[in-house]
């Protein structure tokens, strides 16, 4: 079941980010799903911090950016979505390549959301796990 109330597309997320930390971070968006958002983030000298690990802020960036653009897209036209709360378990450290974060809803109400983020390396490995809460805010 397609939950997304506006329209939304890879390309529409991506010019979203254009001079942004998303940008800078060099985050892609790959793929937009009935019920999911999916993007990535290198593992380079923007994203590591001084072991050689990716930064576990950074993995908290990826995962804001893809509930919080989940949370934009199921709010109803003219609605504004801020965060409320996120949390993050990092589970496995990365060293290069990209990782991945999926987005799904755990939770799509009146004035708030709640979105769940994993976020795996290129074999898969969950690296992180997040949830964040979202409030929905009416039109003024």
């Amino acid at each position: 079941m397609r939950i997304w109330k506006q329209a939304v597309s890879v390309e529409q997320l991506t010019a979203s980010g254009t001079d942004t930390a998303v940008s800078h971070l060099g985050i892609e968006f790959l793929e937009v799903g009935d019920d999911f958002i999916r993007a990535r983030v290198p593992v380079d000298s923007r994203t590591i911090q001084p072991y050689g690990l990716l930064h576990g802020g950074v993995s908290v960036v990826l995962a804001e950016t893809l509930g919080s653009c989940g949370a934009a897209y199921a709010a109803p036209a003219g609605h504004r979505v801020v965060g409320l709360d996120i949390n993050a378990n990092h589970l496995k450290g990365a060293k290069s390549g990209w990782v991945t974060g999926t987005t799904r809803p755990v939770h799509i109400g009146k004035t708030t959301q709640v979105w769940h983020i994993d976020i795996t390396n290129e074999a898969g490995e969950l690296v992180c796990v997040s949830r964040i809460t979202m409030a929905v805010l009416q039109p003024r």
